[in-house]
């Protein structure tokens, strides 16, 4: 006499887990970020940089004061937020501009992973090509000389990974991404939020500076705003910008099965 074992039924399939990564999703859009055009433009930025801190170091040699006029000036203050231009909005507005972002969202993955996954490509682009030149040229301009190379490109791997969070929500709000993100950059960080003292609470840029403050000597950078106040708003800017998107990504999925 044999005696079977039952098997449990199959659990039924219910929605994919969502997670923080997606390989696929994540080669996809290195792959689109680092496509031709855009890596022009991203290779472009960072060589000037070095290229000027080279040419200031041989004309006028080792000076910190020097050094944190182009650091803060022409690097954090303008570099920095177009390369995250072009890393966020480049993660998912050219997807959703020409529909093919229709074939990434029939797949079965959940929509936060698929906003985390760009997230994180984005930030590992704009620090790659921000963060790690800043301190290079830093490095050129006087040696880090009061820890200002490092202070420097702490405050743009800092500042990237807000910027990376807003300019990605803008790439899913608006077919005009880069237009706003532009705007943003070299309107509102380099002229409003530089020279406004009120704005410059607002201002990611001096956000990122508090914590570059922090990293340097002391005196050797200056932020208008408290170190804790910037980091609650590094925080609450990323964390709300990356939760939207998500948002926003989802109701266009809802809007493309209609």
């Amino acid at each position: 006499m044999s005696t079977t074992t039952p098997t449990a039924p199959p659990a039924p399939a219910g929605a994919p887990k969502v997670s923080l990564f997606h390989p696929t999703v994540a080669r996809l859009t290195h792959r689109a970020l680092l496509g031709r055009r855009r890596a022009l433009i991203l290779f472009a930025l960072p060589a000037l940089l070095v290229v000027i801190a080279v040419a200031v170091r041989v004309l006028t040699g080792a000076d910190d004061s020097t050094a944190g006029g182009i650091l803060g000036g022409f690097a954090l203050g303008t570099m920095v937020p177009l390369i995250g231009v072009i890393a966020g909005t480049g993660a998912i507005g050219p997807e959703i501009d020409d529909g093919s972002v229709v074939y990434l969202l029939a797949k079965p993955v959940p929509r936060p992973t698929i906003i985390l996954t760009k997230l994180l490509v984005a930030i590992g682009v704009t620090v790659a090509f921000s963060a790690v030149p800043v301190l290079l040229a830093g490095f050129l301009l006087n040696g880090n000389s009061q820890q200002i190379a490092v202070g420097y490109a702490v405050a743009a791997a800092v500042a990237s990974v807000a910027y990376s969070a807003l300019f990605l929500l803008f790439g899913t709000i608006t077919r005009h991404a880069v237009v706003f993100g532009l705007v943003y950059a070299l309107v509102w960080e380099s002229l409003v939020g530089t020279f406004v003292p009120g704005a410059k609470t607002l201002s990611i840029q001096q956000w990122a500076l508090a914590v570059g403050q922090k990293a340097a000597a002391e005196g050797a950078i200056i932020s208008d705003v408290q170190l804790p106040l910037a980091i609650g708003l590094l925080v609450a800017l990323t964390v709300a910008a990356t939760w939207y998107a998500g948002r926003r990504l989802k109701a266009l999925t809802l809007a493309g099965e209609e």
